[in-house]
């Protein structure tokens, strides 16, 4: 298994934010933790990025423990995280961007390169000399996909990747998810918008107030509306 939640007990400050949290992903899936806003995804993918480290619980990654590791070390053990805020650097060029985020990946190989992106990104390349403040909201979520894939990561988190977007640039979103998996990509998504993670995920895990409370395949919640009803309807 390549990435293992055990249990996590996070919080900020005094406040108990995740209640023994566990899930897993194994190498070439895409596996979604569905929730709405506020039920506590970002805060997982926060725990296992070492932004907000589990008090409790474990975070395993290649089989080792990361909990407690600094941020840098656990982005370097090869996990790439693409922030809900995007935060890609507004004055520098899009080519810019992606440039100063190319590294190597854990086995030394670099599959991820600014050519390859542009393959994927046609419209990254059409923009590469436009300044990454200048973007729209869509062409900023795909700078900010493609500049994590240029540190070769083995597994991509994506923190709400179609929060904020128009239903059309959400759709296109969607089938960039679907052609990196096709490049065999493993991907963590975290969304509230459940129609477009079914359409690209094999697993979901439905969480609320800091809990789990549903795991299983997607058709598996798909056949369970009580439990869309209960977690997911706004």
């Amino acid at each position: 298994m390549l990435l293992q939640v055990q249990d996590i007990h996070t919080y900020y400050g005094l406040s108990h934010i995740l209640f023994g949290v566990s899930l897993e992903v194994d190498r070439g899936e895409c596996v979604c933790l569905v929730g709405r806003n506020g039920a506590g995804k970002t805060t997982t993918f926060k725990s296992i990025m070492g932004l907000a480290a589990p008090r409790t619980g474990a975070v395993l990654w290649k089989g080792q423990p990361i909990q407690g590791n600094p941020p840098f070390a656990i982005a370097r053990s090869g996990i790439g995280f693409v922030p809900e805020e995007r935060a890609i650097f507004p004055d520098l060029t899009v080519w810019e961007n992606l440039d100063v985020a190319h590294k190597l990946g854990t086995d030394g190989r670099s599959p991820w390169t600014v050519e390859r992106v542009y393959e994927i990104f046609p419209r990254l390349e059409e923009r590469k000399n436009q300044m990454g403040g200048t973007l729209s909201g869509g062409e900023q979520q795909m700078l900010t996909i493609a500049r994590t894939l240029m540190g070769n990561p083995d597994l991509l988190l994506l923190d709400e990747p179609s929060e904020g977007l128009a239903p059309l640039i959400v759709d296109a979103i969607g089938e960039l998810v679907l052609q990196l998996k096709q490049e065999d990509v493993t991907i963590l998504l975290a969304e509230q918008n459940l129609h477009f993670s079914l359409a690209v995920s094999e697993r979901a895990y439905v969480i609320d107030d800091g809990r789990i409370q549903f795991s299983g395949t997607t058709a598996e919640l798909e056949a369970h509306p009580e439990i869309i009803q209960k977690y997911l309807a706004v």
